[in-house]
């Protein structure tokens, strides 16, 4: 891990130690699973005594941010994008209202984010959207639907975090958590049918080119015409499902019907 962390300029006390740490897991700097350099290092880059760095790492590891795990390692907690308890998650899963409004709502929170950021973007965050653009360029061409949905998903994150919103960011990681963990459809239903890869790189491109250039209104567009084409996408899916599996029914019906009397 680079050096991320700030020296500390006055008292240098584990308060301020303790604050700079939430701030970067707050501003998702450092995300789930992240590994902290060890105390040596650490203490260096905070210019702090290893004391003073241990009563800090205490007091995060006692708030639930931080963990210790067996063997060794201090590591970022998995509390990023949790917003959605399990109970409430294992709810959503089971009641069919709750698949259509979660596209509704992401249509809306995309596009607000989508548009700060094209307002807000750094030439840093323009540099890795660019990024993750030239690897969905490559694993479209490779073809494989499980790379495609986790780029898919990287690249969302990544406009999250062009938007420079915490209370976005933090959102659009639980939605974004609802569907790798299967509480909605399948994720990969979309990309199944046809058309759909080339209609779904397309539209991340004129996200991604609308945010480059800076232009709200088009990246807001852009943003919510990609969730109504995965919602119409998600549908269409579900009934070509549904129709196969009546059609097959029926051929099984007739085929036992049409049987020979033994």
């Amino acid at each position: 891990m680079s050096d991320i962390f700030s020296r500390i300029e006055h008292s240098r006390t584990a308060d301020e130690v303790v604050e700079q740490i939430e701030t970067l897991i707050l501003e998702g700097v450092l995300s789930t699973g992240d590994r902290l350099p060890g105390e040596r290092e650490l203490s260096r880059q905070f210019d702090v005594s290893r004391p003073i760095l241990r009563d800090a790492l205490k007091l995060l590891e006692a708030r639930g941010l931080l963990v210790t795990r067996h063997g060794g390692g201090t590591y970022v907690a998995d509390i990023i994008g949790q917003v959605f308890s399990k109970p409430v998650a294992d709810l959503f899963s089971t009641h069919r209202k709750a698949s259509n409004d979660y596209l509704e709502y992401r249509r809306e929170i995309e596009g607000i984010t989508a548009e700060y950021a094209a307002r807000r973007a750094t030439a840093d965050d323009i540099a890795l959207l660019d990024a993750i653009m030239v690897r969905m360029e490559e694993t479209h061409r490779n073809g494989d639907f499980d790379d495609e949905a986790e780029i898919d998903v990287e690249f969302h994150q990544a406009v999250g975090e062009c938007a420079h919103n915490i209370i976005l960011l933090h959102t659009l990681r639980s939605c974004y958590r609802l569907l790798s963990e299967g509480v909605f459809h399948n994720r990969l239903l979309v990309f199944t049918m046809p058309g759909a890869r080339e209609a779904l790189l397309s539209q991340h491109r004129a996200i991604h080119a609308a945010v480059k250039a800076g232009d709200p209104l088009a990246a807001r567009q852009a943003a919510m015409d990609h969730i109504d084409y995965v919602e119409r996408s998600m549908h269409d899916a579900e009934r070509s499902g549904e129709w196969q599996r009546v059609s097959r029914l029926r051929l099984r019906q007739r085929s036992t019907t049409n049987e020979p009397n033994s």
